[in-house]
């Protein structure tokens, strides 16, 4: 969700800059900054965005610089003229000799020549023409990160995939050697036990510190992983989801775990699990 667009617009009405920043957020935050005199355009801008995105913390910036003229119009402030030329016949009737003023000093008078008031509509729709521009181009930014993600967590899985076949690979090795263990330890105290006896013993301690049942969900979260990277809509809040069931049943491996090397590779799962929920973070 981390991405930059910037577009410019130079049109009759002005130029138009929007900035757009995107950042991780567990939900879709827009903070725009409009100019004073385009602050109606706040409610369009946050439709545009909701529409785009699903998902991150957007700073939206709209810098405006207007034409120099406006529309490149001059309008004539009739009514002060009006009021001059009346105040001017009145002075002339006071003071029988004065000097003659000129249409261009009544035109160096201040607000007899005003500049067109722009069409704030027209305006509009040129700011958010610009805007749109700058979405398209901030949704494409993110897409391309996306598919860079995609690829790190699909590696993630190849890797949590093969630890968890390695694990299962020991478990026959584990059960002898915990049946080994035991029947040194029953020699040890030269007890007579009852062979069957000691054979249930085996099963129940096995069965506490079977981890089979947490591979294959191991096993299964993978496959659900890869199949929600290949949905076409907002897939973030789902694998966050899935990246906690993972880490519930790695934990789990690691608690139950009577070896070594399980243990070593409960470790290594936790931390592919962790470095994939840091990139998850960052999927809409």
């Amino acid at each position: 969700m981390t991405a930059f667009a910037r577009q410019e617009r130079d049109t009759p009405w002005g130029v138009f800059t929007w900035e757009l920043r995107s950042v991780n957020h567990r939900y879709l935050e827009i903070s725009p900054r409009l100019p004073e005199d385009l602050r109606g355009l706040e409610g369009a801008v946050r439709d545009r965005l909701n529409a785009a995105l699903g998902r991150g913390k957007v700073e939206c910036l709209l810098r405006y610089r207007p034409a120099a003229d406006g529309s490149g119009e001059l309008v004539l402030n009739r009514p002060l003229i009006e009021a001059l030329e009346a105040a001017m016949r009145e002075l002339e009737q006071a003071l029988p000799v004065s000097a003659a003023i000129s249409p261009l000093d009544l035109l160096r008078w201040p607000g007899v020549v005003e500049a067109a008031s722009l069409d704030m509509e027209q305006v509009s729709a040129a700011a958010l023409t610009g805007l749109a521009a700058a979405v398209e181009e901030l949704v494409e930014t993110r897409r391309r990160e996306g598919d860079k993600l995609k690829t790190l967590i699909e590696q993630r899985c190849d890797g949590i995939a093969a630890a968890v076949e390695q694990a299962r690979g020991r478990l026959p090795e584990v059960t002898a050697r915990l049946r080994e263990k035991l029947h040194a330890r029953l020699a040890e105290v030269r007890a007579e036990l009852d062979p069957a006896r000691v054979e249930q013993e085996i099963v129940l301690l096995s069965q506490r510190l079977d981890v089979e049942e947490e591979m294959d969900r191991l096993t299964a979260h993978i496959v659900e992983v890869r199949r929600v990277l290949e949905q076409p809509e907002p897939v973030g809040r789902r694998l966050d989801f899935l990246m906690q069931e993972l880490n519930r049943e790695a934990n789990t491996l690691g608690s139950k775990s009577a070896d070594v090397e399980t243990t070593r590779i409960a470790v290594e799962l936790k931390v592919l699990i962790e470095q994939m929920r840091e990139q998850v973070q960052n999927i809409e």
